[in-house]
């Protein structure tokens, strides 16, 4: 059995931070702090001198507009993520290899993985895993689990986006993961959204694995409970 190998972020230093946990290959982390810098902040300068080069390599007018529109609605995303809560979102690009008629040649997968904090009435930690899915419309395949950091429920949703909304009319599988705080006033909510429903047991699996590996204590000190 081969020996898992972990690359430590440096975020893993931050003294603010909270919350510990590991994502497996493939997942690439968006970083928040860097693309939604506040205007006129040294951050600001340090994007647009990143994004210049970009810029300036566009084959005409026109390309350099819509890289601009795409790079600004990317942004408009991030910052609506953050608005609910949202602390770190990464992309997901996995080759499809669970292929049983040996027709899809191993397309690349895409996904969104994003955490996220959510305010809870005060209660024990069970209660408030159990409480969370309670509360949703539309969750299925409802499970409730206790991992190394604690209780957790489990569940997936399927969505449509409306006719009007201007975006692609496929269905988007969401798998969640919610986990209460040992301090019991919040929890924290993982999910992972593609759109290859299809592949919900594969992706339903990568959540439970991101899950397994959270902490509310250092993993790195000395005599922590927790596993990372």
């Amino acid at each position: 059995m081969n020996t898992p190998v972990f690359i430590i972020d440096d975020s893993v230093k931050d003294p603010d931070t909270e919350l510990w946990f590991a994502e497996p290959s493939g997942f690439t982390a968006l970083p928040f702090g860097s693309l939604l810098p506040e205007p006129g902040s040294p951050a600001a300068d340090e994007l647009r001198a990143m994004v210049a080069p970009f810029i300036e390599s566009a084959p005409n007018e026109m390309a350099r507009q819509q890289f601009i529109a795409h790079f600004a609605s990317g942004q408009q995303l991030l910052g609506a993520l953050r608005e609910v809560g949202t602390v770190h979102c990464s992309i997901g690009l996995h080759r499809d290899d669970v292929d049983e008629a040996g027709t899809n040649g191993g397309r690349p997968l895409l996904s969104l993985f994003t955490l996220s904090w959510r305010d809870t009435a005060v209660a024990p930690r069970g209660v408030t895993a159990a409480r969370a899915v309670a509360v949703n419309e539309g969750h299925t395949h409802i499970e409730y689990l206790e991992l190394p950091c604690g209780p957790a429920t489990f569940s997936e949703s399927v969505r449509t986006p409306s006719a009007d909304s201007g975006l692609p009319q496929l269905s988007l599988l969401q798998v969640h993961a919610h986990l209460p705080h040992p301090d019991c006033k919040r929890l924290v909510v993982l999910t992972l959204s593609t759109t290859a429903v299809a592949r919900r047991e594969q992706y339903r699996a990568v959540l439970q694995q991101i899950a397994e590996t959270v902490s509310f204590d250092d993993p790195l000190v000395p005599g922590t409970s927790e596993a990372r």
